[in-house]
């Protein structure tokens, strides 16, 4: 499968053997004396992570440089083998269905949300030849050689070579994102994250047992003082993270993925009652951990009724370990919760707390916590709380006006508008810091292939050019 297998047992059935999580570079796997401890929630060793020096990341980059992309629809074929050997093959010691339970021991996330984030990476892998040419503009076509070229026509082309990814830990849903980079003719290099390695790893191992070569798709694992090497011989990067990567990233080569900040805004003009389900799932849905989950609920009038009906449906959510089927709530370490927690109350002075006023920590007994659900009233739109995005359900609820206009709602990933009002629907379009607005009774989180999540990907890695031939 392209990486170093080895026997394993999976978290939780006793066995002390870790899982040897080798570092795939342009000349195979690679196992570094330099490894850490990837632990579950409970703090227990899972598996060893190989992490390469510098030299090692300049030398992969260097190779992935040199290298020639397979042709189109060679790639497009080896995508869709890929989906297939990820979803079926046992790969680094592990079966998909081991695979899935051990991403869940570890990042926290519920074992259901793992497994529709999984689906997602398939349906992506599958389907990147539609999905990755869906930015193309309309105007443009993808080979010089197409007859239309004789006329003179802009041709699709890539802005680089190679494509570098320092990949998030919280979630394995945003590495379906990087797939199109690879249908698109890109060298990719992945700098997973130390939380959750399993994802990228197995992917980058089926992505090179359909036809990938190790110069073309590599797995770098670092420490922090090689993490910018990856970036540096990359022609274009991605990287998640918080205000800080965002503000270090703008305006460069590196499309930084912040917090989302999504948000939902119900005017007078509509009952939220009706809505309430979307509205509590937009919230809840895959454990809130993710940035298309809605932080703030803006509501024209009274936001008390809203914030206490919210905060009784989020309340009987139970307290289950991520593996549990029935688990909603994303798990932590209980010292990674508490300070989530500390955070909170103290961000949360001076709003009405409707749940988790108290706290957010629910032991679970053997090291580990749920993050419960909070719930908290604002007096007034802008006010700071609203911009605070927590990896768990936790909802700001607020007071809106029409003199307040869009500007509350900036800076969101996702805006879904409960309304009549069809000229806000144009205010919130027209606002550049608002990525997608959803109109009517649609969760923020939705999304699918081929439509952009914070813009097409390929917006960033590509550009147009005019050919003419005789």
């Amino acid at each position: 499968m392209g990486a170093q297998q080895t026997a394993v047992a999976v978290a939780g059935t006793g066995s002390e053997e870790l899982i040897a999580l080798d570092a795939l570079g342009h000349n195979g796997g690679y196992r570094s004396r330099n490894r850490i401890v990837v632990p579950d929630v409970t703090g227990r060793p899972v598996a060893e992570l190989s992490l390469v020096p510098g030299l090692f990341v300049t030398r992969a980059m260097a190779a992935l440089q040199r290298a020639e992309s397979l042709p189109e629809a060679e790639r497009i074929a080896a995508l869709a083998r890929a989906a297939r050997i990820f979803a079926e093959e046992v790969i680094d010691g592990l079966t998909f269905e081991e695979y899935e339970y051990t991403v869940s021991r570890v990042s926290g996330v519920p074992i259901s949300v793992v497994r529709d984030a999984t689906a997602a990476i398939i349906d992506s892998a599958e389907r990147a030849g539609f999905a990755a040419f869906q930015a193309q503009p309309v105007g443009a076509v993808s080979n010089w050689r197409d007859n239309a070229t004789r006329d003179g026509r802009a041709v699709w082309t890539r802005r680089g070579h190679v494509f570098a990814v320092h990949a998030a830990g919280n979630h394995p849903g945003p590495h379906s994102l990087w797939l199109e980079a690879l249908a698109l003719g890109y060298r990719v290099a992945v700098r997973p994250s130390r939380r959750e390695p399993f994802t990228p790893h197995r992917l980058v191992s089926a992505l090179r047992a359909a036809g990938f070569g190790d110069d073309q798709v590599v797995l770098l694992p670092t420490d922090h003082n090689a993490a910018d090497e990856l970036l540096r011989g990359a022609d274009l990067g991605l990287v998640y993270g918080g205000d800080e990567v965002v503000r270090k990233y703008a305006g460069t080569n590196v499309l930084p993925q912040g917090p989302g900040r999504s948000k939902i805004l119900v005017t007078a003009d509509t009952d939220w009652r009706e809505h309430l389900d979307t509205i509590v799932d937009s919230i809840s849905h895959q454990g809130g951990v993710a940035c298309i989950n809605a932080t703030t609920v803006l509501v024209e009038g009274d936001p008390a009724p809203l914030a206490q009906a919210i905060a009784e449906r989020l309340q009987s959510i139970p307290s289950l370990p991520p593996e549990d089927e029935k688990a909603v709530l994303a798990v932590q370490p209980v010292a990674a919760a508490r300070g989530i927690e500390s955070f909170l109350l103290n961000k949360a002075k001076g709003t009405k707390a409707w749940l988790g006023g108290d706290g957010v920590v629910g032991e679970l007994g053997d090291g580990s916590a749920v993050l419960r659900p909070a719930v908290h009233q604002l007096d007034r739109p802008d006010a700071p709380q609203a911009s605070i995005e927590l990896p768990f359900p936790c909802v700001w609820v607020g007071p809106w006006t029409p003199e307040a206009g869009t500007a509350p709602l900036r800076d969101s990933l996702v805006v879904t508008v409960l309304t009549e009002d069809d000229r806000l629907v144009d205010r919130l379009l027209d606002e550049p810091s608002i990525s997608n607005v959803y109109r009517g009774d649609h969760p923020t989180y939705w999304i699918r292939p081929g439509v952009p999540h914070d813009s097409y990907l390929g917006e960033f890695l590509m550009r147009t050019k005019t050919v003419i031939r005789d």
